[in-house]
């Protein structure tokens, strides 16, 4: 580690820590630090996150994975750390529900311990928040300046809450300490290395078009929903970290583009060349109506708006799965 830290020094690249590194969102950015000849660290337990992920990376010099619990005792590599891009968190319904604790914890005990890492080594620090923070939306699309309609009790509070107290806690050591932070609320994102059993309506729509099942609509279809492509996604969180302006400033990251459920239902029939068929089950509980952002701000402040047409990102996703899926029944 010495050894490395000197090489790393003489370099003089700068420091990122990521937590969550090894998931969907985590990954990728991973990955755009390491084009922008950043020295990586990544952090993450993997429960919902998979190593396989950064296989590409993994023996890389300028790339350091930390296996660990950012909620408990972790020691990490002693850098001198530019950023910290806290992504940790599970965020599929699925994953939240099963992880219900695991997840508020994470989301007030590891942001405070990341905001602390950040505070002691004076750098950037960027909270991943979502668009659950604001529930069932009463204003539509939503702006970030939209307080938002949750429910604090019921079965998406374990993510919603706890992200809206992230938020909060990032707020507070901004305003007392100075600390320069940035709060992105992340809108559905979809593309390659999404986990395929996760429950969310991308790989549950194409895994099962592509295995000849039904595609399961939950309520009558009606409620509505905005894709961004992944490195749409992360490009956003890129430029909220390191455009100027951003300090202590929320982004609302996502595509204002919006579909019902069933029209997009239609287009992944399509687009994995079959016959739409499609079987109903009751909403779940709290499930938002619409969902749809807001993104004046981010192409005021940042320049950025997504770029990747749909059907186009389908298509790269579509052959993800088939992948997997390929190597799925193989093994």
């Amino acid at each position: 580690m010495d050894k490395m830290k000197m090489e790393f020094q003489h370099e003089k690249k700068p420091v990122s820590l990521i937590t969550g590194a090894a998931g969907f969102l985590g990954s990728h950015l991973v990955d755009r630090l390491l084009a922008e000849e950043h020295f990586v660290v990544g952090v993450d337990n993997l429960s919902t996150g998979n190593l396989k992920n950064l296989d590409h990376v993994i023996s890389r010099n300028d790339f350091l994975f930390v296996a660990g619990d950012i909620t408990g005792e972790m020691e990490l590599p002693d850098l001198k750390y530019d950023y910290v891009w806290h992504l940790a968190s599970p965020a599929s319904p699925k994953d939240y529900r099963r992880l219900s604790i695991e997840t508020m914890m994470v989301n007030a005990i590891g942001t405070k311990k990341m905001l602390d890492l950040a505070l002691a080594h004076n750098a950037k620090f960027l909270l991943a928040s979502t668009s659950e923070a604001y529930g069932d939306p009463q204003v539509h699309p939503q702006p970030e300046e939209y307080w938002g309609n949750v429910n604090p009790i019921g079965e998406r509070a374990c993510y919603d809450e706890s992200k809206r107290f992230a938020e909060a806690l990032t707020m507070e050591y901004h305003r007392r300490y100075d600390l320069d932070v940035r709060i992105v609320r992340i809108f559905n994102t979809y593309g390659p290395r999404m986990q395929i059993n996760d429950g969310r309506v991308v790989p549950n729509f194409i895994c099962q078009a592509l295995r000849g099942e039904p595609l399961t609509v939950y309520g009558d279809g009606s409620q509505t929903r905005s894709f961004v492509f992944v490195q749409d996604e992360v490009e956003g969180i890129f430029r909220a970290m390191t455009c100027h302006g951003t300090k202590g400033e929320v982004f609302n990251i996502g595509n204002p583009e919006e579909y019902s459920i069933l029209e997009f239902a239609r287009l992944i029939a399509q687009i994995c060349g079959v016959e739409l068929n499609v079987v109903y089950k009751p909403l779940p509980p709290d499930d938002p109506r619409k969902r749809c952002p807001d993104i004046s701000k981010a192409k005021r402040v940042l320049n950025w708006e997504p770029v990747t047409p749909l059907e186009k990102g389908l298509r790269i996703t579509l052959d993800y799965f088939s992948s997997v899926l390929r190597e799925t029944i193989t093994r």
